[in-house]
């Protein structure tokens, strides 16, 4: 009773039916989240992790692959997808579409493995070739899913990150932000992936993603997950900045505070599959900029789940968000 009277329930999603039982903790409280804590989608990557197209299939009955983003992005990141999803392609005329989906985003995936994180002058000519001959085959085949299924917003997302590293240009890539807005006029992935075209690493100029943040953060409904694309505007500027301390100002502080409030820590929030993603953004804009209190609600709704992203900005991903949950 006095958790709803003082807002406590608000710092937890709703009891879970299809809600993974939590591992064994790492020493420090903290686990990897698997398959996104869901009982489904573990399904989905136990079928994918087996190459069993049939099973697959039949685990995403409960799902839209062209608009489940989070789920599509659990089955393209496990090795080996790649070869098995081909037969899919060439055999599976009914389900031809989602097939070309996983494919084509699984080279993309793929094709960065090739190229790794390295600088772009640090990438060998060979890694080019690789790298640049798996993003073709994945333009091809998710330029056909959309035209199978013009009403998905999955391939037009995943165009951008291939245009973005075959660099293909603005106009082409403004285009392609565009047809996925038109499908999904507030979705988080299509407004993170256009936040890092603009980052002056990809060819932007100074600020300007900063601004594409705010103006996206002043279109988001209240409790609505777009919030996030601000905290991850400053994370992307701290990494710009190159300094340790770049986001430490009060302002910032304020502002991160006020989009957290905004969005994830808002009562309208609706726990997506995948939440933890959105809180991850936020604890870790709000560890960089030194501010204490709101990242412990964070933390806390977390209760030590971990995902890579976005701490692979930091050399030890894992350790760092260890470190963060112990000081909070």
């Amino acid at each position: 009773m006095f958790g709803k009277l003082f807002g406590r329930d608000a710092d937890r999603p709703v009891a879970d039916p299809y809600a993974l039982p939590v591992p064994r903790r790492q020493r420090g409280g903290t686990y990897r989240l698997r398959a996104l804590g869901d009982t489904r989608v573990l399904a989905v990557v136990e079928a994918a992790d087996a190459g069993d197209w049939e099973a697959v299939k039949a685990a995403l009955t409960p799902f839209d692959p062209g608009r489940d983003l989070e789920v599509l992005g659990e089955i393209v990141e496990l090795d080996g997808v790649q070869d098995w999803i081909a037969r899919a392609v060439e055999e599976d005329k009914e389900h031809r579409a989602t097939a070309l989906l996983v494919s084509g985003t699984r080279h993309i995936h793929w094709g960065w493995e090739a190229r790794t994180a390295a600088r772009a002058a640090d990438v060998t000519r060979e890694q080019w070739r690789v790298f640049h001959e798996r993003l073709e085959i994945a333009e091809d085949q998710l330029l056909e899913a959309a035209e199978l299924r013009p009403e998905w917003v999955a391939p037009w997302r995943q165009l951008l990150t291939s245009g973005r590293g075959m660099s293909l240009g603005t106009a082409v890539n403004e285009t392609r932000r565009d047809a996925a807005l038109r499908r999904d006029p507030l979705n988080l992935q299509v407004h993170l992936a256009w936040l890092s075209q603009l980052q002056p690493r990809w060819g932007g100029e100074p600020g300007e993603a900063l601004a594409f943040a705010e103006d996206a953060f002043a279109r988001a409904p209240q409790g609505h997950r777009l919030g996030c694309v601000l905290p991850m505007a400053y994370i992307e500027e701290w990494v710009e900045a190159g300094r340790g301390d770049h986001l430490e100002t009060d302002e910032i502080r304020a502002r991160l505070r006020e989009a957290a409030d905004h969005s994830i820590l808002h009562p309208a929030y609706a726990w997506p599959l995948g939440w933890q993603h959105d809180f991850h953004i936020f604890a870790m804009a709000l560890f960089l900029a030194g501010e204490r209190h709101t990242v412990r609600r964070v933390l806390r709704t977390l209760d030590g789940a971990y995902t890579e992203w976005p701490w692979t900005y930091f050399a030890e991903p894992e350790k760092q968000f260890a470190r963060c949950h112990r000081r909070a």
